[in-house]
């Protein structure tokens, strides 16, 4: 490596990629990089910073027009259009005045969601990469929409029997598509910004694209695009669930909500893989008859739960309470919130409800749990089929015909996946398979590691031209 390199971190202000992002630095850091975290200043101010960080890494916020960062009751064209507009400008200012410093920033990673970045840092002459937080698959699904796929899937996309065949996929139906693509899809925002992460990509000479996957896992989706180089540095998880070379770092640090931590002295007294544990991310909401629907299901099955049901650090609307909470709080726990890498890692939990967004899925991954797929829109349904068709580590809910999955449909999957019949047999077995090779690909000499060595070593031989 000629020097050290200072790479500059920019993140979308939302917890999903801020705590992969944040786990990202740390990574670099070990292997020899200097980072600078950067992401909106209302997002950085509501970060925890209870969690240790190595010497080398440093935070750093830029204006995103808004004083408290990306929530979900946010109009969402609006708010992409500000951070654009005030991100590019603010962010420029940054950059210009580390070239002031003794130690200017030698490249700038970005994550999904702004590609603006590296348009900014090509202004500036800063090489750019772009840190793809989600999965390699849903990345090719977006190409090829762009590149030839597009009308197809436009055309066939409320046809039941459609199904698409895409170079490195599995043969993918309507179900198995990114929301985005579906003609009635309300969020305008994100055709557009998928889109402009692809043409930056095309502009590039030989562009490399860094993922939160690792290789053995999506060997064929990392290929799938042959101009694009995609490589594997995950999972992106804190180290002590993972390598276990810091058995501190325990928490992402990017925790925008924190609470109490009782759940797991609860989980300490019941018995291994007996759990059931539900959440569905910081962002999905469960309308209030499918939450009845789910109450429903875990009363039906006698087993424990934690079930994470979001109040947005408030109080939950009257409303919204269910019918049953107390039939319910004396069988299992609700939490407003959780560490979700502590829970799926501890011996208890036999199965994850997930609504399958990538840190999720790739969660219940790296830490053995199978899973009863619970995808609501955006890149889940895709995480869903992986789970069920390509990992085989869960199944997936099917709804009726008001888009609600019935209590009885949620009993059968749990049965499934936590019984003792072959299938369930064969989702665990599969489930400590792929916690195995993640562990592995994250140790040193593992696939990970050695992508994330290579990738230090070529920033750290780079000399930037900043001209502001």
């Amino acid at each position: 490596m000629g020097v050290q390199p200072h790479i500059l971190l920019v993140t979308f202000p939302a917890q999903g990629h801020i705590n992969p992002a944040l786990q990202f630095a740390k990574r670099l850091v070990a292997i020899g990089a200097h980072v600078t975290f950067a992401t909106s200043i209302g997002a950085a101010r509501r970060m925890s910073r209870t969690g240790t960080y190595p010497k080398g890494l440093s935070f750093a916020s830029f204006d995103d027009g808004s004083e408290h960062g990306f929530r979900p009751s946010d109009d969402i064209d609006h708010y992409f259009t500000e951070l654009r507009r005030v991100g590019s400008k603010s962010l420029a200012e940054l950059i210009a005045a580390s070239s002031q410093k003794e130690r200017p920033f030698t490249c700038v990673v970005y994550s999904n969601l702004i590609p603006w970045v590296a348009k900014v840092a090509r202004e500036l002459h800063l090489p750019s990469t772009l840190l793809w937080n989600q999965s390699p698959a849903l990345l090719d699904i977006f190409y090829y929409y762009f590149n030839g796929y597009g009308d197809t899937i436009k055309e066939n996309f409320d046809d039941p029997s459609f199904s698409l065949k895409l170079p490195g996929l599995p043969p993918l139906g309507s179900r198995d598509l990114p929301s985005f693509f579906n003609p009635r899809n309300a969020h305008t925002f994100a055709i557009p910004v998928n889109r402009e992460h692809i043409e930056v990509l095309d502009e590039e000479t030989n562009p490399k694209v860094l993922v939160n996957t690792f290789d053995a896992l999506e060997r064929e989706a990392l290929n799938s695009i042959g101009k694009f180089k995609l490589v594997g540095v995950g999972p992106l998880i804190p180290s002590a669930f993972l390598d276990g070379k810091d058995p501190t770092d325990t928490s992402f640090g990017g925790d925008l909500f924190q609470g109490s931590k009782d759940y797991i002295e609860w989980l300490n007294s019941k018995p291994e893989s007996s759990v059931i544990y539900i959440s569905f991310g910081s962002v999905s909401v469960l309308s209030k008859p499918q939450k009845e629907q789910m109450a429903r299901a875990l009363l039906d099955t006698s087993r424990p739960f934690l079930w994470v049901i979001r109040t947005d650090g408030g109080e939950e609307k009257e409303e919204d309470v269910l019918s049953c909470r107390e039939e319910l709080e004396k069988q299992g726990k609700i939490v407003p919130w959780c560490s979700q890498v502590e829970v799926l890692s501890h011996p208890s939990i036999g199965c994850f409800v997930t609504h399958c967004g990538w840190n999720s899925t790739f969660e219940s991954l790296a830490s053995g749990v199978p899973v009863v797929a619970f995808p609501q829109w955006t890149d889940q349904l895709t995480n869903a089929k992986m789970v069920e068709d390509v990992w085989k580590t869960g199944v997936r809910v099917n709804a009726n015909q008001e888009g609600i999955v019935e209590g009885e449909e949620i009993d059968k999957c749990l049965a499934l996946v936590m019984g003792g019949g072959e299938r369930g047999k064969e989702l665990r077995k599969n489930a400590k398979k792929w916690k195995d090779l993640a562990r592995e690909s994250s140790k040193e000499g593992g696939s990970s590691y050695k992508n994330l060595k290579a990738f230090v070593d070529e920033m750290g031989g780079v000399a930037p031209s900043l001209e502001v």
